[in-house]
């Protein structure tokens, strides 16, 4: 709901989460939307909501003429009179301690309302019932700045947002955060790789007033800014190096890996961003790195086994790019209206149809080909070669001089008609449709979108449509916050989770499309801001008020993502091969499980190890094998691929523990930087403050250094008495021994840097 305060409109936090819905205070305006709506979403529209083919006694309580309406099977009776609680059928059921008479039902197992709940339509009702179209489907919108107490806490627009919330809940924002802490979190979350010592020592010199900015600068212009910003965007596309399915073979769609990486190094607008990957093909004299963009629609899994029905699996990929835009770019779950009407959002099976229709006229087949060949890339395709690399394509990374193919999308000469599918079913067409968008979302202007997927393209990031700015902006501070503003960043639906800020939200929405959709810029205002450089101490207070840091009384404290795990045991050990782009590596992986889940067919059936240079590769470019993703990555919550994700889990196991324990990347990368450290002009204490500063970001206390040296000096007095044992803890990776150092020094070195590496802060983003 919203109050006049001082001038200036705030919101109420009254909305609902995972706990219920807020307390409210007496006499304030109850909202449907952020009060009412996900009591109902939650409780009654299984039955009465939107998909008609589910619904009981013909009421449906999600919009107001309905619910306003006779009811059918009460005479006299009406589910709710507004400004009448006592007259209203739907308070008198949900209050109703009769079991043969209350709603929801016994049978449902939806569970009763609380009396908190059965309060809030007491008062909704009371106040004349007033429905509101779902918040997400209505346009941002820019509002005044809140007024706040603390008036020199802000350092940019967002903080007026978080610091007002925080008022409303007597909380108070934390100190900035130490300056070597706040540089390796700055470091990880443009970069994903740690500060390097001169980018520490120089900031940690700087004490101008600019002094963090010009970190925020530097960063943003490195071509590892383009590597990070990627890692999301694969899980959003699926990307992976196998078609997968039985044969799992290998294709080559990573060009289009090396396109996002460029894109973002060059900071393409989000909108050129996202009309490119849906449609550049059709754009007029379309260039091949336009076309290549739409290999974002090709990431899908690819049948080869023979026997199989084209048309079932041609469908099935339709069905998979229309979930990846709804999921990824509308944060919609369309896919639950593809075998009968959406229960919870106002989807019919007819329009979800119509949305798959726009993908439906490509040249795309089910199947094409022998069973006993593959091709690394199927129809249509987009071929390049080496003279189209040193020109038009210079930001792929081409080893070899042959030609290349990718999987990318092209339009039929004539048009396929499309039907709604009875029950989903490929084989049960019914009734034809056109090419239409989501009505909820917004109307499809045919005078200005075509029905085709340029049309679609134009009405997905038109200033009109309320949700394709307000997604990626969720999903962007959800990689720098821990956690979106909506923290289920794929639905933004009825029963989504409401946001926690949402006029912050809307401003930067706005913002971010007033301003060319520039996504660099939009990262700066979120490092920038003092909620973001904020100390992640908490207090007994905090943790109760506010558990996840929703509101960020504190700053973001998470582990990092397994990626950018693999980037910082190599960045800091010196390992890491810089080598922008380029197609997938295959690094040190425990024997057997290729082969033991493979056909026996194809160039996959076995695990091939790369070597050399290929081995200390970035985890953006570790090989994933659908059927077997990267297993070392899986155990730290990585997508696994195999259908579009826009939020990783994030799990604590003993399994994170013993992999960072064993790895062999791990341990390689303490013997390297033990033996470089060994080969250097220093004492002791200087390697270990220099290899702590390079793992964990910041200089140890005295009493760490204590700790940590006499570690290091029982570890000495060991390998001494056994000079064998030394070299069997040095055995390990393939990466060229130093010659002429002490071995038993360095093997007690590198056990206290693997120490470093197994500390929680190691991998901790704060």
């Amino acid at each position: 709901m919203t109050l006049i305060t001082g001038g200036i409109l705030l919101f109420v936090s009254c909305f609902h989460s995972d706990s219920g819905p807020k307390t409210t205070a007496a006499g304030a305006k109850i909202s449907y939307n952020f009060d009412i709506r996900p009591i109902l979403s939650d409780k009654c529209f299984k039955c009465h909501g939107p998909d008609a083919n589910h619904r009981e006694a013909h009421l449906r309580l999600d919009i107001a003429d309905s619910a306003y309406a006779p009811l059918h099977n009460t005479k006299g009776a009406y589910a709710i009179v507004p400004g009448k609680p006592e007259q209203s059928e739907l308070l008198k059921r949900v209050s109703s301690p009769d079991a043969g008479y209350q709603m929801p039902p016994t049978d449902s197992h939806l569970g009763s309302l609380t009396p908190q709940e059965v309060g809030l339509f007491e008062k909704w009702i009371r106040q004349g019932a007033h429905y509101e179209r779902h918040w997400a489907f209505t346009p941002p919108v820019k509002a005044p700045l809140p007024a706040v107490k603390d008036i020199k806490w802000p350092r940019n627009e967002i903080d007026y947002f978080v610091l007002a919330k925080l008022e409303q809940m007597n909380l108070q924002p934390n100190e900035e955060a130490d300056k070597e802490r706040l540089l390796k979190r700055l470091s990880l979350d443009l970069t994903g790789l740690p500060p390097t010592l001169p980018q520490m020592d120089d900031f940690l010199a700087d004490n101008s007033p600019t002094a963090y900015e010009k970190q925020v600068d530097a960063l943003l212009a490195t071509p590892q800014y383009g590597e990070k910003m990627a890692v999301h965007w694969m899980d959003v596309a699926r990307y992976a190096d196998s078609y997968g399915y039985q044969d799992d073979n290998i294709r080559t769609q990573w060009p289009w890996r090396d396109w996002v990486i460029h894109a973002f190094n060059e900071n393409l607008p989000y909108d050129q961003f996202l009309v490119d990957q849906i449609a550049g093909d059709m754009l007029p004299n379309a260039t091949k790195e336009q076309i290549l963009a739409t290999a974002f629609f090709r990431n899908h899994k690819y049948t080869e086994e023979g026997g199989v029905v084209p048309e079932e699996y041609r469908v099935e990929y339709l069905v998979d790019k229309t979930r990846t835009y709804g999921k990824g770019i509308l944060g919609l779950t369309v896919e639950c209206a593809q075998c009968h009407d959406h229960k919870y959002d106002p989807f019919s099976q007819k329009e979800y149809y119509s949305l798959l229709a726009f993908f439906n006229n490509t040249k795309e087949v089910g199947y094409e080909g022998d069973v006993g060949v593959s091709r690394p890339a199927k129809m249509p395709i987009l071929t390049f070669n080496d003279s189209d690399v040193h020109t038009t394509l210079s930001f792929i990374n081409k080893k070899d001089t042959g030609t290349m193919m990718v999987s990318v999308m092209g339009e039929r000469d004539t048009f396929r008609t499309t039907y709604l599918l009875s029950r989903g079913r490929y084989d049960a067409p019914a009734e034809p449709v056109k090419p239409t968008a989501l009505k909820a979302v917004m109307p499809y202007d045919t005078t200005k979108f075509p029905r085709n997927r340029l049309g679609l393209a134009k009405w997905t990031v038109s200033p009109q449509n309320p949700l394709t700015a307000r997604v990626f902006v969720n999903q962007l501070w959800q990689e720098f916050f821990g956690r979106g503003i909506v923290k289920s960043a794929g639905d933004f639906g009825m029963q989504g989770d409401l946001p926690t800020n949402p006029q912050l939200l809307d401003w930067l929405a706005k913002d971010f499309m007033e301003h060319g959709w520039d996504i660099k810029r939009l990262v700066k205002q979120f490092v920038l801001s003092a909620a973001y450089r904020q100390s992640a101490k908490t207090s007994p207070e905090k943790q109760e008020k506010d558990p996840e840091n929703a509101y960020l009384a504190r700053g973001p404290r998470m582990r990092i993502t397994a990626e950018f795990v693999r980037d910082l045991v190599l960045s800091s050990s010196g390992l890491l091969v810089k080598t922008i782009g380029g197609p997938s590596v295959k690094p040190y992986q425990p024997p057997g499980l290729w082969e033991s889940a493979t056909s026996g067919r194809g160039v996959l059936a076995t695990y091939r190890q790369d070597h050399h240079d290929s081995l200390y590769r970035r985890g953006l470019y570790t090989f994933i094998k659908l059927t077997v993703p990267p297993p070392g990555m899986g155990l730290f919550d990585a997508s696994n691929r195999d259908q579009c994700e826009v939020r990783r889990g994030r799990t604590n196991t003993p399994l994170q523990a013993l992999a960072m324990l064993n790895d062999p990347t791990v341990l390689e990368a303490a013997r390297v930087l033990a033996e470089k450290l060994e080969a250097g002009n220093s004492n002791a204490d200087e390697k270990i403050v220099k290899a702590f500063r390079l793992i964990l970001c910041r200089k140890p206390t005295d009493k760490e250094q204590q700790s940590i040296k006499q570690y290091y000096l029982d570890q000495l007095a060991a390998f001494r008495q056994n000079p064998k044992d030394a070299e069997k803890t040095l055995a390990v990776g393939e990466y060229p021994q130093t010659a002429g150092i002490d071995r038993v020094s360095s093997a007690a070195l590198m056990r206290v840097i693997d120490t470093f590496y197994n500390l929680e802060e190691a991998i901790t983003k704060t």
